[in-house]
C-alpha cells in the first residue's frame, strides 16, 4: 500500500514552436492536443500497408515472405497495437478532424483499423452504442459483473463468450432497443470484413491470416483482457458507480504511450474528457474519489493487472495500490479490499458463481 506520489504522466504542454506539416495537420484538426494522431496514422498506415501488399505479391516467398511476416506482425501486435487502439477510442469519442473536413475522419477505422482486425462500425458501436451507455451492468454485453475476476477459468469463458457470440449479442442489443441504425451498422461491419477476408483468400490465404484474421483474434483477446481489468474489481452494493466499477492507474509507461488510458474511472466519468486532462481531473477531485474507496494503482498497466489476477498475486498488486482517502491500516486489509471487489455478482436470475452469459436478446 502507498501513499498518493507526485504525478508523471502527460499532460498538455503547448510547444514552442510549430513546423510547417504541424501547422498544415492544425488547420485541420478539432483539438491542437491530438496533433501527434496525424502523425501516427501516417506511420501507421504506411508501414503497415506496405508489409501487407509485399505479402500478397506473387514473387516475394520463401525466407523474405516470411521476414516480411514477421516485421508486420512485430510491429502490429507490439509496436503500434497500444498507441493505435488507443488512438482511435479517442477519436472515437472526440471527432479528430473539423466539421469541413469530416471525411478524414474516416481515414482511422476505416482504412487503417482493419488492419489491426478491428472490423469497420462495430467498435464505435460497442464501445459508446453499449458500453459506456450500459456502464458494465447486466445489458453491458461486455458485462465483467458475472464472472470470478481472478480466474483464469472464468477469463476464458468470457473471452470464448464474446469471441462467438458477441457481435450476435451486440446487434441484438441495438435491435431489441429499436436503435436500429447502430445495430444494421454493427452487422454491416462485420459481413464487410469478413467477406474481404474470404476474397481475399482466393488471392493468397496465407497473407490474409497474417494480415488480417491474426489480428483479429489478437485485438479481440487484448480488448477483452482489457475490459476485463478496467473492470475486475466492482462494488457489489453499487456496480453501477463509476468510482466504485472502474480502475485508475498513474505513473505507469502505458500513459505515455497510450494517451492516458489508465485513467479509467475519469473516462467513464465523462467519456469526451480530453485525454491530456484525466491526470489534472484525478488531482483536482481527490477528495471525491477518496471518499468513494477507488481502486488506483501506482506503476502498473492493466496488462500487469491482468496477469497478477490470474496468479492470484494479491500481495503483489497490495504493494502498487494507493490508500486514496486514508481507508486501510495495511496490506492484509487491502487484499480483503480487492478480494472483495473480484467475486461475481450474479444477475437477474441467476446464482452466485454462476459464469454463464445470457444473449441481451433475453436479458432485454
Amino acid at each position: 500500500m502507498l501513499a498518493l506520489p507526485a504525478n508523471t504522466d502527460p499532460v498538455y504542454a503547448k510547444p514552442e514552436r510549430y513546423t510547417a506539416l504541424d501547422r498544415f495537420f492544425l488547420k485541420l484538426i478539432n483539438d491542437p492536443r491530438d496533433l501527434p494522431f496525424p502523425y501516427l496514422s501516417l506511420k501507421v498506415f504506411f508501414s503497415l500497408v506496405t508489409l501487407a501488399v509485399l505479402m500478397y505479391l506473387p514473387f516475394v516467398t520463401g525466407w523474405l515472405w516470411w521476414t516480411v511476416a514477421a516485421v508486420y506482425f512485430y510491429i502490429n501486435n507490439i509496436t503500434y497495437k497500444g498507441p493505435f487502439g488507443l488512438m482511435l477510442h479517442c477519436s472515437t469519442h472526440r471527432p479528430l478532424y473539423k466539421e469541413k473536413y469530416a471525411i478524414l475522419n474516416g481515414f482511422i477505422p476505416f482504412v487503417i483499423a482493419p488492419f489491426f482486425g478491428q472490423t469497420p462500425y462495430t467498435y464505435h458501436a460497442h464501445h459508446v452504442g453499449m458500453h459506456h451507455t450500459e456502464n458494465n451492468l447486466e445489458p453491458d454485453e461486455s458485462s465483467t459483473m458475472p464472472y470470478q475476476r481472478d480466474s483464469v477459468r472464468g477469463f476464458i469463458r468470457y473471452f470464448l463468450t464474446f469471441f462467438f457470440t458477441g457481435i450476435y449479442t451486440l446487434a441484438a442489443y441495438f435491435f431489441l432497443r429499436k436503435r436500429d441504425r447502430l445495430g444494421y451498422r454493427t452487422v454491416k461491419g462485420e459481413a464487410i470484413f469478413l467477406i474481404g477476408c474470404g476474397l481475399l483468400c482466393l488471392v493468397n490465404w496465407q497473407a490474409t491470416v497474417m494480415v488480417f484474421v491474426l489480428p483479429l483474434v489478437a485485438f479481440r483477446l487484448v480488448a477483452m483482457a482489457g475490459n476485463w481489468t478496467q473492470h475486475a474489481f466492482v462494488c457489489p452494493e453499487k456496480p453501477g458507480d463509476h468510482f466504485r466499477n472502474s480502475i485508475t492507474c498513474i505513473n505507469v509507461k502505458f500513459n505515455h504511450k497510450c494517451w492516458n488510458d489508465g485513467y479509467h474511472i475519469s473516462h467513464h466519468i465523462d467519456p469526451t474528457m480530453h485525454w491530456t486532462e484525466h491526470p489534472v481531473y484525478f488531482r483536482e477531485h481527490l477528495e471525491e474519489f477518496g471518499r468513494n474507496k477507488p481502486v488506483v494503482f501506482v506503476g502498473l498497466n492493466y496488462l500487469d493487472i491482468f496477469l497478477l489476477l490470474m496468479k492470484d498475486r494479491y500481495d503483489e498488486l497490495a504493494k502498487h495500490f494507493v490508500d486514496v482517502g486514508g481507508h486501510y491500516k495495511n496490506d492484509e486489509e487491502v487484499i480483503a479490499f480487492l478480494r472483495s471487489r473480484t467475486r461475481p455478482i450474479p444477475f437477474a436470475g441467476q446464482t452466485v458463481g454462476a459464469t454463464s452469459r445470457r444473449p441481451v436478446a433475453v436479458a432485454a
